[in-house]
């Protein structure tokens, strides 16, 4: 039987650290990730890949993400947030890098499973928020990666457009690389900090045991925390995946079918919204109202818009669903996140946040299958409400367990 040791120091008082490294890092990594995704399938045609290949890069990646995010958060509660962030950077410039340089349709799986691998980057991110964020003001601060994410899908994927139609396929995936280049540099130079000086355990095999992270869904709050963000994610990715497909088969701009353009246009918008969302009103939301009441309102918001978005077939129905579910999506990825982090001591950020990123990643390898199936079937409408469904059983968590604010936390926000 192999037992675990535990260092135990004395923790310091929570730093008061910049967190404008952090954002710019995470904003260069997502304005990497979203000039290349948009042209991926696009591009694995290019080497004879049939539309079940060029899906099945998306899931590769997922399910590389699904085993290495648990055991990256828990290395960086072991080592830090900094070394492993570096290293989970290095991996995304070289999957880009062998991405850019395919001349065979393997030379692109193995660019997704060598940046899936390495992928925890937000992860990390996140934790290091936790780490140096009061728990009050976490909600607001994890904003910031909603910020980064709202710029990213605003501005990459238009990005992407120009520079394939006049440059060719592959000069956003080196643009990509210059992104993620700079990423590391940046995280070099500019992050501070990222060492946990909580208790750790030195057990190195702790990532690869089940009782390392099952004990964490024995914790009744955490559990259902944890539960509404895999729901939360499952509904997130069926509308993500599915919407260009069902978008060009429901509707129509000046009598032809929506295209990558008008697509673009419509991912521009919600994104512009989460710009608006997070950095402007998540912190005074969450100081009138609280996390957990702001959760449950995201998931009927979400519900709302994509039961609406069964039955719209005119645009401007269209942005009004898109204003609707961009509202609960912008609102309930900080305000889950922030609450999980509640739930688990300083020296858990890694581990707990790592599990997060493997539940998205299960998502991630479920939600687009089940889009693509219904809508291959031209079961539009399900296609719709089934993510809503998703989003109600989060709903229905939400309200009847696991929603009570850490002991304080309230009066610590109204106080801020």
């Amino acid at each position: 039987m192999v037992t675990s040791q535990t260092v135990t120091t004395t923790p310091p008082e929570r730093p008061n650290a910049s967190l404008l490294p952090v954002f710019l890092i995470v904003l260069v990594d997502v304005f990497g990730m979203t000039l290349v995704i948009p042209l991926l399938a696009i591009y694995a045609e290019t080497f004879h890949a049939t539309p079940l290949q060029a899906t099945l890069l998306i899931t590769v990646f997922a399910a590389c993400q699904l085993v290495s995010g648990p055991l990256i958060g828990h290395a960086s509660d072991r080592v830090g947030r900094k070394p492993m962030l570096i290293m989970s950077q290095i991996g995304t410039f070289i999957g880009f890098i062998v991405l850019a340089r395919a001349n065979a349709l393997w030379m692109i799986y193995l660019s997704r499973i060598i940046d899936g691998a390495t992928a925890g980057n937000l992860s990390l991110a996140q934790a290091y928020i936790a780490d140096n964020t009061a728990p009050e003001n976490r909600a607001r601060s994890f904003g910031l990666i909603g910020i980064a994410f709202g710029l990213g899908f605003f501005i990459g994927p238009s990005l992407t457009g120009f520079l394939s139609d006049r440059y060719g396929l592959t000069a956003p995936i080196y643009l990509a690389s210059v992104m993620s280049a700079t990423s590391i540099l940046a995280t070099a130079t500019l992050l501070r900090g990222g060492r946990s000086h909580a208790p750790v355990s030195t057990d190195r095999w702790a990532a690869f045991r089940v009782n390392t992270y099952s004990r964490y869904f024995a914790r009744p709050e955490l559990r259902s925390r944890l539960l509404q963000f895999l729901f939360f994610m499952l509904s997130f990715s069926m509308f993500i995946s599915g919407f260009a497909l069902f978008a060009e088969r429901r509707f129509t701009y000046q009598g032809h079918p929506f295209g990558p353009r008008e697509i673009g246009y419509v991912f521009g918008f919600v994104g512009l919204l989460g710009i608006i969302l997070q950095g402007a009103l998540i912190g005074r939301l969450v100081k009138k109202f609280g996390e957990a009441p702001l959760v449950i309102a995201g998931f009927a918001s979400v519900v709302i818009g994509y039961a609406m978005l069964g039955f719209v077939t005119s645009t401007i129905l269209l942005l009004l669903t898109a204003v609707i579910s961009g509202f609960g999506n912008g609102v309930l990825r900080p305000a889950l996140t922030s609450l999980i982090t509640h739930q688990a001591e300083r020296h858990e950020q890694g581990v707990v946040l790592g599990i997060s990123q493997a539940l998205t990643s299960i998502a991630s390898i479920l939600a687009p299958v089940i889009a693509g199936v219904l809508i291959q079937h031209s079961l539009l409408r399900e296609w719709a409400w089934l993510s809503g469904a998703m989003a109600l059983v989060g709903w229905v968590l939400a309200t009847t367990g696991g929603h009570r604010e850490s002991p304080g936390l309230r009066a610590r926000v109204a106080e801020a």
